[in-house]
């Protein structure tokens, strides 16, 4: 039985040997790890080797893609996360809020309309989805699990109909960026979008990071973290809040990327157990190692690139059901 000290070397080493590995991958020729060290030693020294095109294709087209793919698998898996401590809930992921649905359509309308920016839409649409889907199942009664998701599955549907009516009702041109974005597309990474995303994503990880231990009182139950003086609705807005920046950023980014928030959780848990003091820290490793394997096998599985979207979809059923067959998402 592997020791928690080593799991967490392999959680802190892991991130980074899958990025050295996945600089050498590429449709467009692979390095060996002699030529790639000769690439990355003369970018360390300053000692630039004469400009060509596998240069640019590291440092200007995979590095950023990395980044940003790392980013956003590490946003998604905390996200799911969070929700299904805080909600007590395994099923419970961004899209169930209403979250990932939201950002979309506001990334959309951006895009159709061309006013602010992408993740500025996308943001305030998640927001406007989770408090929509908030208010609505507290209407007139106790809020309970089931209300809210069901709500936020409705929500959801609602903001995915008008994502739909966005795409009828635009020109040809915006129609295919619009569909190539919403299947969850990774090819137009660049270090632009890694500087948009980054300051959103890293401050939302670092805030739901500081407030793990508090999910753990959470998921035991509301009376349960109130006796020890943790305020129960307040701490939930605030990680509901830190969840959707996380989740709009990464949707803004690169589209929308199904089942992900809500398998590598289930993952975590199974090898790390149920304490969120260590799990926020393995669904930020984990989740940004596994959409970084799934991205490297959308660039070369084919001599066309598939969208990553889809491959999370066709690799997360399968998998989600043997987790459900072998019991692994029950926690009661």
């Amino acid at each position: 039985m592997m020791s928690l000290g080593l799991k967490k070397i392999l959680l802190l080493l892991s991130p980074f040997i899958l990025i050295v590995f996945s600089l050498q991958l590429g449709n467009t020729g692979f390095l060996n790890f002699t030529e790639f060290w000769q690439h990355l030693s003369h970018v360390i020294t300053g000692n630039n080797l004469p400009q060509n095109s596998m240069q640019t294709i590291l440092w200007q087209v995979r590095l950023p893609r990395l980044l940003l793919t790392f980013m956003v698998g590490a946003s998604l898996a905390v996200s799911g996360g969070v929700l299904q401590a805080i909600f007590r809930n395994p099923i419970v992921d961004p899209f169930s809020l209403g979250i990932s649905s939201g950002a979309a359509f506001g990334a959309a309308l951006s895009m159709i309309l061309g006013l602010f920016s992408v993740n500025f839409f996308a943001f305030i649409f998640g927001v406007i989805a989770v408090a929509i889907t908030y208010a609505v199942s507290a209407f007139g009664a106790k809020t309970s699990v089931v209300t809210i998701v069901l709500t936020g599955m409705i929500i959801s549907g609602v903001f995915s109909a008008m994502l739909t009516l966005l795409q009828y009702i635009s020109d040809p041109y915006k129609l295919q960026a619009i569909i190539q974005w919403t299947m969850g597309n990774l090819h137009t990474a660049s270090w632009e979008k890694v500087q948009t995303s980054i300051t959103p994503i890293l401050a939302g990880l670092l805030g739901i990071y500081i407030f793990r231990w508090k999910m753990n009182l959470l998921a035991l139950g509301d009376e349960e973290a109130l006796a020890v003086g943790v305020k129960p609705n307040n701490t939930k807005i605030i990680l509901i809040g830190l969840s959707t920046l996380i989740t709009a950023a990464s949707v803004a980014a690169v589209g929308m990327i199904s089942l992900f928030g809500l398998i590598v959780p289930h993952i975590t848990r199974m090898i790390f157990g149920p304490n969120n003091t260590i799990g926020v820290f393995a669904n930020i490793s984990l989740g940004g190692s596994l959409l970084l394997m799934i991205d490297n096998f959308s660039r070369i599985v084919m001599p066309f690139e598939i969208p990553i979207g889809v491959f999370t979809m066709i690799l997360g059923a399968p998998l989600f059901i043997y987790l459900m067959r072998k019991n692994a998402i029950n926690w009661n």
